[in-house]
């Protein structure tokens, strides 16, 4: 016999206080961000190049460049043309750099869901001899690949009930 205890989906017990996701979304939650990712991860790493490539307003960028040096994605590296003062192009530090499957995850779902006529307009190439396609998929510790529907979350150690 059921009970209305027994209808309650798992995840209703534990609190989202903590949620990884949302703490992720604080860094990462608006578009720019990921525009300026974007330019850091194709090689763009100057203020005024990621700026007129991303069309990107001034302000903005600041405020994005800022919040991602003081996250710890990026960090500042200091840089002087001749006859001119000292500036900054920016860097993807490790945490930075372990984004680039989430980047490349956005890639592929986009170009399956949202696909240009043309063909996708950038794509993740093995760099190299090899040139094959980069995808992203997912696979558990044992090596095996699951489908979504195979994936359950479940309470992890910093888990705390409702």
């Amino acid at each position: 016999m059921s009970t209305a205890v027994d209808s309650v989906p798992e995840a209703m017990r534990w609190s989202t206080e903590n949620c990884t996701i949302s703490r992720t979304m604080e860094i990462l939650g608006d578009k720019w961000t990921f525009h300026v990712l974007r330019e850091l991860f194709v090689g763009v790493r100057r203020f005024e190049d990621i700026r007129a490539r991303a069309g990107i307003p001034r302000q903005v960028l600041t405020e994005r460049l800022a919040a991602l040096i003081e996250r710890g994605l990026i960090r500042r590296h200091p840089y002087r043309l001749p006859g001119q003062r000292e500036r900054s192009e920016y860097r993807l530090t490790q945490a930075g750099l372990d984004l680039y499957p989430v980047l490349v995850a956005m890639i592929q779902w986009g170009d399956q869901y949202l696909p240009l006529d043309a063909g996708p307009p950038l794509e993740a190439r093995h760099r190299g001899d090899c040139g094959a396609r980069v995808t992203v998929r997912m696979e558990c510790e044992d090596g095996h690949e699951p489908a979504p529907r195979e994936v359950a979350f479940r309470p992890g150690p910093g888990a705390q009930p409702r």
